[in-house]
């Protein structure tokens, strides 16, 4: 999520997140833990089976974007997508059934 907030992508192309962890949870972390100035809005939408729903949205401010890339951020994330990149072109071979 951390990465998501800092390279200021759209959330919706975000991976799942793994486990039992939820977002809010990540959020809170990211802000009490760790003292991310983490803000959140809300808006109206619709779930896909017509009823109203409101949807959330995680940023953070760009200031704050800009002085965590030049600490170190922008080469965290460059290293990130390198092993992500990486794990995706893995390919277990499968065993042979004769």
């Amino acid at each position: 999520m951390l990465a998501v907030l800092l390279s200021d992508s759209d959330q919706a192309g975000a991976e799942p997140l793994q486990g039992k962890t939820t977002l809010p949870v990540i959020i809170r972390a990211l802000k009490r833990k760790y003292h991310w100035p983490v803000e959140v809005s809300s808006f109206p939408a619709n779930a896909a089976d017509g009823r109203s729903t409101w949807a959330m949205v995680y940023s953070l401010p760009p200031a704050v974007i800009a002085a965590a890339l030049d600490a170190g951020g922008r080469e965290w994330l460059e290293r990130r997508n390198a092993a992500k990149a990486g794990a995706r072109r893995m390919v277990v071979p499968s065993a042979s059934v004769e």
